[in-house]
């Protein structure tokens, strides 16, 4: 958050940067330079900064899924029956290779981990289902359908 950042050394110039590359990562540098009131070299000194940091991660380009096929997104949680290192090592592993997961957590609570995932139809889920059922560790399989995005935003707040 702001706090951090200032703690880190980023002024509110930094700030104005990234709050306006999240809202759009392919801002111009001379754009940015006019809305923050910096000079484009100044601008551009700071955004490899921020990169060289690691405060910024990577550029995307956000695609509309339901444009694409992918019509249901779902979150699969997970409870592994053991939670031995060798077992979760294994099983991230093989999440890591299924490109339709798009997110994966080791969380606490009744679950182990959440899977955000997004699929063309309800016959691809069920494959997506009956593949988890096969590697090892999994003690039980919950499924949950998004009806509805509601907030849907990657940017994070830095106030």
């Amino acid at each position: 958050m702001k706090k951090a950042l200032q703690q880190g050394g980023y002024d509110q110039l930094d700030i104005a940067i990234l709050e306006e590359l999240q809202e759009n990562g392919r801002t111009s540098v001379a754009d940015l330079a006019r809305k923050i009131h910096l000079s484009q070299p100044a601008v551009h000194n700071r955004i490899k900064r921020l990169e060289r940091d690691g405060i910024i991660q990577q550029y995307v380009a956000l695609l509309n899924r339901k444009a694409i096929g992918y019509d249901l997104m779902c979150f699969v949680q997970i409870r592994l029956n053991s939670h031995q290192e060798d077992v979760i090592r294994k099983l991230t592993q093989a999440i890591h290779e299924l490109v339709i997961v798009l997110e994966c957590f080791l969380v606490t609570g009744q679950s182990d981990m959440i899977l955000k995932i997004v699929v063309e139809n309800q016959q691809a889920l069920n494959n997506l289902i009956s593949k988890l059922t096969t590697l090892d560790g999994i003690e039980r399989i919950e499924t949950a359908v998004v009806l509805q995005e509601v907030k849907l935003t990657t940017a994070l707040s830095l106030e």
